[in-house]
Order: structure tokens, then C-alpha cells, then sequence
């Protein structure tokens, strides 16, 4: 077997990108093998010096800048694009589920019986904008309105002037509010904003970040609920696109978008603002106590009234029934441990607080639309 010379041009400075490696690497432990050139490479630097008179086989790119696209225009090997930046719209090209990222952001708010929105992004990225206009979308669908932070700095960035800009904006936005931070820098952000103006979080401003870089929302104060996108398998498939078109396939320039795993919650969105004391307790209850195995009796015990009464106020406030509820809050965790652990199914049925395997591949089918085989055969981008 030919050994293939791949550069991967993608930075190890953030959690995303060090995720798209992982996958990559993932594929070639499982297909290899390649010779790996990657270079000492941040968001925004140019490409590396060697890459001119590189003689390889593929790339696999973050094409974030034009000095990085023209270089790459010149080579004629297959490249696979990584960015949502589409700065060369000829290649194939990988990039996060946008629409699915904003809906269980805006779900996640929604949840807490928030009714004031918001949305704070960087209009420089394709990215930011696009989960914007998905937000606010469906915060609209929801009978919403939704308020927006647009401002980016056009040169060299001056994070305290940023900050005070948020601090300005959060200041005027109604309360209580949740707000969708595009990434969850930007969310740290708008938590220090809340900060220096004393708006206590997450009671008045409740926010959500997307990329789920624990470092940075575990660091950050109170830490930051996240959006976990599938890092590994957008990786993971690039990878193995590039293989293909290496062996000589043709692919169309065709967009490969991929759905996020589901939502890290932290003290940052841990609030229901909810006006009926007995339906809130009710829902933090099932949100905390789910996959042990509780019924609706076991709900009503924790918060007394008549199980018609509960459901009906239920089913106004929150769109759900308490049992519906139950059954989301498992099937969460179910398929975040189908995605990040190799655990077998008989296991993670009952940590997700299922009686059998087979009633959770039933119920897992019935409203996932995927036996539970399928979605992680899916989401682990070829894994088990």
C-alpha cells in the first residue's frame, strides 16, 4: 500500500478544531496508513512555508483566509474544506449543522419557560450569521421575539472593548432572557458583561454557548451550558472523503453538514423561569430524577396536586406532558452515551433510566427515528 502524504491545515487552538483532528486521526488508525504533515497553525495565520513546494497526496483544510485559499488553488491534489468561511466553493467541504445547532439552543431556552430572547454573535463569521438567522427563526415559530448583538471589531481584537460594548447591550435587553452566545468565547463574553453590570445569571440572563470547550465553560463564571457539536465525526468523514478522492473517485463540491450531539447543561442555564411554583418543581424533579427509573406517580408525590391538574398546567406551560417529558430527558441521555462512550446497549438503557434494552429501542425508533445501532453507527462517524 502506497503511503499517502496528507497535510492537515487546521490550528490546535480551540476545542473544535482539536475534535476535527481526533476524528481524522480516528480514520486513520482505521484505514491508514498516511504520513501526517500538520503544522504549529492558529485561526487566521497564513498557510505554513513548506506548502509551496509540498509534494502530497490530499488536504484536509480550515480554509479560513484567502492567503490559505490561493496557495491551495494552485495544488492540483484533492482537498477536502473543513471551514464555513467557502473561500474555494469548488471543494467538498465539511461544516456543523447550523439549523440543528440554533433549534436545541432555542429548545434548551424554551424549556427553561424563558420569553425573551436574544442572540449575540461576530458578523465575520459565515458560521455565526447562519445559526443567527436559525434562531431567531425559530424563537419567531415559537411566538417570540428575538433581540441581536451584530458588532465585531474589523481589525487587530480589543476584548475589552468588546465586553463593554455586550455590557451596554445586556444592560438594555428585558429580563428574564436567554441568550445564544455563536461560540462559546462569545458566551464568556456575555457572561462578563453580566458581571460588571451585576445582572445576577442565571435568574436575570440565562446563556448558552456552542462548541463545548470544557476548558473554557468550565472556567468560565457561573460555567457555561454548551451545544456539543459532533466534532469527531465531521472529522472523521472528511477523512475519509479525501481517502476516496485520493483512490481516484469524483465527488460534486457538495456542503456535508453535521447535526450536533446534544446540549452540555451547566449553572449557567440552570434556571426555570416559571411562573407556577408546583410545575416547576415538577420539572426539576423529572429533570434531575428521569433516568432513575421514576413514573408520574413518582412526580406527583415530589410535587402534590391532581395528575390531571399537573398535566394540564404541563402541557400549557412547558408543551409537553409530564410523561413526555420523562421520556426526552432519558432519551437525552441515551443518546449522549451512545455517542461518547462505547458502552453496550443493556447498559446504557439503564443508566438512562430504562426498564429493558428492547423498551428503549422501541421508544428510541419511535421518536428518534433510528434504532439506537443506527444513530451511533451515525454520530461515531464509522465507530462502533
Amino acid at each position: 500500500m502506497t503511503l499517502r502524504n496528507v497535510a492537515l491545515l487546521i490550528e490546535t487552538s480551540n476545542a473544535y478544531a482539536r475534535g476535527l483532528l481526533r476524528g481524522i486521526v480516528s480514520y486513520i488508525r482505521e484505514h491508514g496508513p498516511w504520513s501526517i504533515y500538520l503544522a504549529e497553525h492558529g485561526r487566521g495565520d497564513g498557510p505554513p512555508a513548506w506548502l509551496d513546494t509540498w509534494e502530497g497526496h490530499g488536504v484536509i483544510a480550515r480554509i479560513e483566509n484567502r492567503a490559505i485559499a490561493r496557495v491551495l488553488r494552485k495544488l492540483r491534489i484533492p482537498i477536502v474544506d473543513v471551514s464555513a468561511a467557502r473561500l474555494l466553493p469548488g471543494l467538498p467541504w465539511f461544516e456543523t449543522d447550523d439549523a440543528a445547532i440554533a433549534r436545541l439552543a432555542a429548545q434548551h431556552l424554551l424549556e427553561r419557560g424563558l420569553k425573551h430572547f436574544a442572540f449575540c454573535g461576530d458578523i465575520r463569521f459565515n458560521w455565526s450569521n447562519w445559526r443567527c438567522e436559525h434562531f431567531q427563526k425559530f424563537i419567531a415559530a415559537s411566538g417570540y421575539d428575538c433581540a441581536v448583538y451584530r458588532h465585531a471589531l474589523p481589525h487587530a481584537a480589543d476584548e475589552e472593548w468588546e465586553i463593554e460594548e455586550i455590557s451596554s447591550w445586556v444592560a438594555g435587553l428585558p429580563k428574564p432572557i436567554g441568550i445564544f452566545a455563536c461560540y462559546d468565547f462569545r458566551g464568556r463574553q456575555v457572561l462578563d458583561a453580566c458581571r460588571r453590570q451585576n445582572i445576577v445569571v442565571p435568574e436575570a440572563v440565562a446563556v448558552i454557548g456552542m462548541d463545548n470547550d470544557e476548558l473554557l465553560c468550565s472556567l468560565a463564571n457561573p460555567p457555561l451550558s454548551s451545544v456539543i457539536p459532533n466534532t469527531h465525526r465531521t472529522g472523521y468523514e472528511a477523512a475519509a472523503l479525501l481517502d476516496r478522492l485520493m483512490s481516484g473517485e469524483s465527488f460534486a463540491p457538495d456542503a456535508h453538514f453535521i447535526e450536533p450531539l446534544g446540549i452540555a447543561t451547566r449553572q449557567s442555564t440552570d434556571v426555570l423561569a416559571i411562573e407556577d411554583a408546583n410545575v416547576a418543581r415538577a420539572v426539576r424533579f423529572i429533570r434531575e430524577r428521569a433516568c432513575d427509573g421514576i413514573s408520574v406517580k413518582d412526580v406527583l408525590r415530589a410535587a402534590p396536586q391532581s395528575r390531571r391538574v399537573l398535566e394540564t398546567r404541563f402541557q400549557k406551560l412547558i408543551g409537553r406532558t409530564p410523561h413526555e417529558e420523562i421520556v426526552r430527558v432519558r432519551l437525552e441521555r441515551a443518546r449522549t452515551l451512545l455517542t461518547e462512550t462505547d458502552l453496550p446497549l443493556a447498559v446504557i438503557a439503564q443508566r438512562a433510566g430504562f426498564a429493558h434494552v428492547e423498551y428503549l429501542s422501541v421508544v428510541f425508533k419511535k421518536i428518534i427515528g433510528q434504532t439506537p445501532r443506527e444513530f451511533r453507527r451515525k454520530h461515531r462517524g464509522g465507530g462502533p
